[in-house]
């Protein structure tokens, strides 16, 4: 049974990874897209190449992860708490992106963990030890930090690039300011490869640890190479619903504004990833980047009612993949032990 189940959670976080490339595809290259730096092909071939690399990469860091994220009980029990977090994980995803909602696949995955660990304990189970430094590390600061970070380092960059262009003619300044978001959209996948695969890897090694198939000391390479290929697979498929909302819903911006969003978006990506080891959503870093620069404008062009609402879904990810997750872990009940 155990190997059934295991078997089931691989399926279930290749689905993830599938689904994670396939939304956050368009958050790497919609502002590019919008302003004509690429066109839409070439976009989303330069984000696969890019968050291929990035998720390669990531496996170096995926291990450490999975060391200081959650702990798992061994067997059926912890297996089972996987199925049901990555489960719900995915159904919000796929149900976000059909609403053309930019939302946190992270931010679903830990919820769904937490609300499955609390369903465990409810049929006198061992739930999951760490989720409450889990979620106010992984959840509540990024969510309130990341954004914050993120729109006011925009809004306050546009004015050196502005007055830098400011004797530039206009014509001029887009041409160049497409030719860096070409560099900066690449960057954005990379980053986003780096963040969310090393997540997608960790979640494999916990699935191992629990399966007792691995000590947790090393990562196999079939789970990076697992985790690269399905989340480039799901970026060449794109979903660019969610690429009309950032990139022409929310706020309008040109080619410099753009350009500033992504730069920004990518460098705290990286060092979210890198330096400080904290898991920044890229589809909230990137969605308030390209509000702070587009809010920097002698004109109004923010859709507030559209941000609202995001906000709102962001703040309401977590609590409703939970309880899904919480549902589906009571279905599942019967495999654990």
């Amino acid at each position: 049974m155990t190997a059934v189940v295991f078997g089931a959670v691989v399926l279930l976080a290749a689905v993830f990874a599938f689904v994670n490339g396939f939304r956050d595809v368009s958050t790497s290259v919609a502002l590019a897209v919008r302003t004509r730096a690429l066109t839409p092909s070439v976009a989303v071939l330069l984000a696969a190449f890019f968050n291929f690399l990035g998720a390669l990469l990531s496996a170096l860091l995926a291990v450490a992860v999975s060391q200081t994220w959650i702990h798992l009980p061994d067997g059926t029990d912890g297996l089972s708490i996987l199925l049901a977090g990555l489960g719900s994980a995915i159904a919000w995803g796929i149900l976000l992106w059909w609403r053309g909602i930019p939302a946190s696949s992270t931010h679903a995955l830990v919820g769904g963990l937490a609300g499955a660990g609390l369903a465990s304990l409810a049929v006198g189970g061992t739930g999951v030890g760490g989720v409450d430094h889990s979620l106010l590390f992984q959840v509540v600061l990024p969510l309130v930090l990341s954004p914050l970070v993120a729109y006011s380092g925009t809004f306050l960059l546009v004015y050196p690039a502005t007055w830098a262009a400011r004797y530039t003619q206009p014509n001029v300044v887009n041409q160049r300011f497409r030719r860096s978001q070409s560099i900066a959209a690449g960057a954005v996948a990379f980053g986003h490869g780096l963040q969310d695969g090393q997540r997608i890897s960790a979640v494999l090694i916990l699935a191992l640890l629990a399966a007792g198939y691995s000590d947790g000391g090393t990562i196999p390479v079939w789970v990076a190479l697992l985790t690269a290929v399905m989340i480039t697979a799901g970026t060449l498929y794109g979903g660019w619903r969610i690429s009309h909302t950032i990139g022409y819903k929310i706020t309008k911006v040109d080619p410099l504004r753009g350009s500033v969003a992504q730069i920004f978006s990518a460098l705290m990506l990286f060092v979210g990833a890198i330096g400080l080891q904290w898991p920044l959503s890229t589809t909230h870093t990137v969605t308030s980047a390209v509000l702070g620069a587009g809010e920097n404008q002698n004109f109004s062009v923010t859709n507030r009612k559209l941000v609202i609402r995001i906000v709102t879904l962001w703040i309401l990810t977590p609590a409703a993949t939970a309880a899904l997750a919480f549902v589906l872990a009571l279905a599942l009940s019967p495999l654990a032990g």
